[in-house]
């Protein structure tokens, strides 16, 4: 990389941002693209619909946005966006304060940061641009220099709305420094950054004794009041508050409920009538989005204060649970281990995978429904169908939940016992069972909770402990079948001609005598029972083959081992099952003779090729499921 030359197109893309003009050269811009003025939510909701939407495998409204950093919350994200686009409809909630609550590590900052970022980055591209008056504190609406009576006429003419008025720092410069020439008054382009202050505020409550309400609504100059005479000058003004530098933006107010009421009783004033009140001067109006979060104990706290009433009629909440997909679980810790240094330590397959069947179980409610164990439950959320349940149940499941995500481990204790695994000196890789190691290991010094709780998550320890067994068993069956792949190919299509000659009502042939021969249920059966299949659906079971060879053949294709993935899976199992002895002996022997040694050879192999192992972590899986065999 030209470092030169990266620096120098920094500078060429910073110049273009800096664009200065008049208000007149200004208002020729809203003329030509209205949606250059437009408010606070406004700008937020059509910067999440300018990544675009699309609609996820379980039919939910998924905003790319969030992709690289939101995993399994549609839910609350189309909470949030329905909110924006309420405020972008300048509808009443936009003078709402938005409030995420949630337990701790769910993603209420995550998704607070996200918005920030967002802002930044789309204020910097030609579609998000934002224009201010030149040194307004409060980096304010150009238009707001058309007096109110001018107004209807230039909505009606170009449909630009014009909401809000002047601080008293730019009408102060108006009358006094351009003699109310508006079309003279300096605009120009601004970026919204947190760093420079600028659209993007936040604020952290602290010892309400010490912390003073000037940090949120600014404060007197004194060393100016020499100069202007008068407290009540603007000039003598900081208009340097979070609020007022959050103008145009939004604001994080952070754990908005462990503040003081006088801080609270601002925010009144400012949801409610979209202005700040300061000493000594009138209502300073201001557009941006206030947004806080919480956790649950506080916010129960809050709702039971009947002193808090008017500001609870001012919140719109909005829950944000724990991730209850596995799958999604696993890309959260994917992203969070991506972010470290720490590159050298193999990770097993499966092993965030084990994690994370744990942490969800520890988040789920036990169901009421009939035959459906937390397991089944966690199974059907993560998208699978499991026994008699399908994915239509999974509405069902959850409607009969009141506070499910809300309680549980969270991915920051998942990911610091998985981080303190990976550290320890001469560890090459962590396998599943390192994993859960580790996460019992931890329980004793989780702080929050309780004995009874600690019981309950040693029982999904050892959940996921034989979950976790199955998977190996699988894996390394899937890694000896492929050296078996010629028996596998036999017995499938032998089991294929039985089925057809079962539907049909035929007769086989035997190859050798060619004695004509019933279809052989035994071998049928041996083969379906790897899957579940009843007595009662075989017939069932086997017509869908029969309909799947069908279909192909019409469309000129053919009938192959991967065609149908139940019956896949249960030839594999079938076979695996059949070599048994073979697999325990290979995996257990101590002393492997020539042969036994070329197959584990060959099974390692596959698994390092194939499947993401290193030798070493594939040796350790086939002594564990060698292990599991011999029991």
């Amino acid at each position: 990389m030209d470092i030169v030359k990266k620096l120098e197109e920094y500078r060429t893309q910073e110049k273009a941002l800096n664009w200065e003009g008049t208000f007149s050269d200004y208002f020729e811009i809203v003329t030509r693209n209205p949606r250059v003025a437009q408010l606070a939510h406004a700008r937020i909701y059509d910067m999440i619909m300018a990544d675009g939407v699309e609609t996820g495998k379980r039919g939910d409204t998924a905003y790319k946005f969030f992709d690289d950093e939101i995993f399994g919350l549609e839910r609350p994200l189309q909470q949030l966006v329905e909110y924006f686009s309420s405020g972008a409809q300048r509808l009443e909630v936009r003078k709402r304060i938005l409030l995420l609550m949630g337990p701790v590590g769910g993603g209420k900052s995550t998704i607070v940061n996200l918005l920030k970022r967002g802002l930044e980055h789309y204020t910097r591209t030609e579609q998000g641009a934002v224009y201010a008056i030149r040194a307004c504190p409060m980096n304010e609406e150009p238009l707001h220099l058309i007096p109110e009576s001018l107004r209807a006429d230039i909505e009606r003419e170009y449909g630009v709305y014009i909401e809000g008025d002047l601080c008293p720092r730019c009408r102060y410069d108006l009358e006094h420094i351009y003699d109310g020439h508006i079309e003279k008054v300096p605009v120009c382009r601004i970026s919204l950054s947190e760093k420079s202050r600028i659209g993007i505020g936040t604020f952290t409550p602290s010892d309400p004794k010490s912390q003073d309400v000037s940090e949120l609504v600014g404060s007197i100059d004194l060393s100016t009041i020499g100069e202007v005479g008068s407290e009540s000058d603007p000039r003598a003004y900081r208009f340097d508050g979070e609020l007022n530098i959050a103008n145009r933006g939004m604001m994080e107010f952070i754990e908005i409920l462990k503040s003081d009421e006088k801080f609270l009783y601002v925010l009144l004033t400012l949801s409610q009538e979209q202005n700040i009140k300061t000493g000594r001067f009138s209502m300073i109006y201001a557009d941006e989005v206030v947004v806080s979060h919480t956790n649950e104990s506080e916010y129960n706290a809050f709702v039971g204060n009947r002193k808090s009433e008017a500001l609870q009629d001012r919140i719109i909440l909005v829950k944000v649970p724990y991730n209850l997909r596995v799958s999604d679980e696993v890309r959260i810790y994917e992203k969070l281990l991506k972010q470290s240094a720490l590159q050298k330590v193999h990770i097993a397959p499966h092993t965030l995978r084990v994690a994370s069947i744990f942490a969800v179980l520890t988040r789920l409610e036990p169901s009421k429904k009939a035959g459906m164990s937390v397991m089944k439950k966690l199974k059907l959320y993560d998208g699978e169908e499991v026994d008699d349940f399908k994915q239509k149940d999974v509405k069902e499941l959850q409607d009969d939940t009141t506070r499910e995500g809300m309680d549980g481990i969270s991915p920051r204790y998942v990911i610091n016992r998985l981080s303190s695994a990976l550290v320890k000196e001469g560890v090459e890789f962590i396998t599943p069972i390192d994993a859960l190691r580790a996460l019992r290991d931890g329980l004793e010094q989780h702080t929050s909770i309780t004995k009874e709780q600690r019981e309950q998550y040693m029982n999904f320890i050892a959940e996921a402990r034989k979950e976790y067994d199955e998977i190996a068993k699988k894996e390394v069956q899937k890694a000896f079948v492929y050296s078996f792949e010629e028996a596998a190919r036999n017995l499938l299509n032998n089991y294929l001609d039985n089925v057809e000659a079962y539907c049909n009502k035929q007769k086989l042939k035997d190859p050798i005598t060619e004695e004509e021969m019933e279809a052989d249920e035994q071998l049928m059966r041996s083969i379906e029972e790897q899957i579940g299949v009843s007595e009662n659906a075989k017939k069932a079971f086997r017509e869908e083959i029969l309909i799947r060879i069908s279909t192909l053949a019409r469309r000129g294709q053919t009938f192959s081992y991967s065609s149908h993935e139940r019956l896949k899976e249960a030839i594999e199992k079938k076979l695996f099952a059949d070599l048994r002895d073979i697999v325990k002996i290979t995996t257990s022997s101590r002393t492997p003779d020539p042969e036994q040694l070329k197959r584990v050879n060959e099974v390692i192999n596959r698994l390092v090729e194939e499947h993401g192992y290193t030798p070493a972590s594939a040796n350790e899986l086939l002594k564990y499921v060698g292990s599991l065999l011999n029991r």
